[in-house]
């Protein structure tokens, strides 16, 4: 081929990729067709071979997947850095466009006015397309339908506009009406947004309506529980004591430390090894259970990590040797410890919004503190306190007594959480860094004090 007919096929895809990204532009900022556009961008997906639903912003990227089982494969991972372009064949990238365009605006080109229970579900699903396109397995994640994967700050950055688009979307629901209508509230999908406004609006509910909304929290809690015991129930709790001779029963053998230890007794001549002496592992654990005091912070900005942190308390309190307690405030002080085995019951007992006075949670926790080095607090919180001096002297005065305390913005897959940066600063200064990102961070700390 000429290096004038190379040229020409390169302008023509290039013309084509431009025809569907400037469709996709006038899309996203109004609703309304443009027929040059749109008459243009059929015939290029046309010329593809490529299903006309494509351009059809109703039809969801799972029903497109659905009737077209091929584009499975060509969705996933679509957005994640591969060949550059011009290493593709030619018409390759002109369809990547097509199928990139057709995940972006069905993500991003939300409209307006209300919103019912069926279309929350697609854009959801949609969601979940466009996460496995970014490369993040499964499309979710602990912590809601709209959570990054990895927990990284590239994966963050997407996950809070996910949240915030569909935060939008759900405040957009009669949500009410599309409770009390028990086929409408079937196709409602658990997500951290609507646990939010069931939570929020629960003293509202009664009868149908109410009972469907314990049904989607209880589902949501299941499903938040289910990907974070996945990573506690490794977890072993006590140090091992050394003061403890090993008990020489046949699962306590160390098989390997047997055999390098009597390697000396080899027998080249009969190629045998000759064992004077067994060794086992000392499995002993201490006594003394471990304390966990979660403290929460349930005003309406740290729902997130409140929902995750319930479930997680919940996890460690079906532990041995781990006793859990658990304290929720906003200008009062709550001990809901006598539920924290079920999490569903604790959000329930909850109430969003407010302002918050961490005093008042100090009051109840310092007094469970009965063995500072074996006592962990959690303290969850964005820090906008009402009174910053007298939380932060409290928090300091459990660390120098030699409780560990773990501070957490967030905890949430998605987004990023906004720490009074006072309280941050004076925490870092203190030796105990706030915690934000992914919840395993909070995992992995727990886990280094239980073991």
């Amino acid at each position: 081929m000429s290096r004038n007919s190379e040229n020409s096929t390169a302008s023509a895809e290039q013309n084509r990729r431009q025809v569907l990204y400037w469709r996709l532009l006038a899309r996203l900022f109004d609703n309304d067709e443009q027929p040059a556009l749109e008459s243009a961008s059929m015939a290029v997906v046309d010329d593809l071979g490529l299903p006309a639903a494509l351009l059809d912003p109703s039809v969801s990227v799972d029903t497109l997947v659905q009737r077209f089982p091929e584009l499975a494969a060509e969705f996933r991972d679509l957005l994640t850095p591969g060949e550059q372009p011009g290493e593709r064949e030619a018409g390759q990238e002109v369809r990547r466009a097509a199928l990139v365009s057709k995940l972006l605006l069905n993500v991003f080109a939300t409209g307006a006015g209300e919103v019912t229970a069926t279309r929350l579900a697609a854009w959801q699903q949609d969601a979940g397309w466009f996460k496995q396109a970014l490369g993040c397995e499964g499309g979710r994640q602990a912590g809601g339908t709209s959570d990054g994967a990895g927990g990284g700050a590239g994966d963050r950055e997407p996950a809070s506009v996910l949240a915030g688009l569909e935060a939008d979307l759900v405040s957009r629901m009669r949500l009410r009406e599309v409770l009390a209508d028990p086929v409408l509230a079937r196709r409602l999908t658990p997500s951290m947004s609507l646990i939010e406004q069931l939570l929020r609006d629960k003293a509202n509910l009664s009868g149908v309506a109410l009972a469907n909304a314990k049904a989607l929290i209880r589902r949501f809690v299941d499903e938040v529980a289910e990907v974070l015991r996945t990573q506690v129930e490794k977890t072993s709790v006590g140090a091992i004591d050394r003061s403890v001779p090993p008990k020489r029963v046949f699962r306590n053998l160390d098989v390997e430390r047997t055999i390098w230890k009597n390697l000396v007794n080899w027998n080249p001549e009969d190629q045998r090894l000759y064992v004077d002496r067994l060794y086992y592992r000392r499995t002993a654990r201490r006594t003394t259970p471990a304390r966990m005091i979660v403290v929460v912070d349930q005003s309406g900005s740290m729902v997130d990590a409140m929902v995750n942190c319930t479930i997680l308390a919940s996890i460690f309190a079906g532990l041995p040797k781990v006793d859990v307690h658990l304290i929720a405030y906003d200008t009062r002080a709550l001990d809901l410890t006598p539920w924290v085995n079920d999490p569903f019951e604790v959000l329930l007992r909850t109430r969003l919004g407010g302002g918050t006075d961490g005093t008042a949670a100090l009051t109840l926790a310092q007094p469970k503190v009965s063995d500072p080095r074996n006592t962990v607090v959690v303290w969850i919180s964005d820090f906008y306190e009402w009174n910053c001096d007298a939380v932060y002297a409290g928090l300091e005065s459990l660390h120098r007594s030699g409780v560990r305390v773990i501070p957490v913005g967030s905890v949430s897959s998605g987004g990023q959480q906004s720490v009074n940066p006072w309280f941050r600063q004076r925490l870092k200064d203190l030796g105990t860094p706030v915690i934000s990102g992914h919840i395993r961070k909070l995992v992995f700390e727990l886990k280094n004090f239980l073991t």
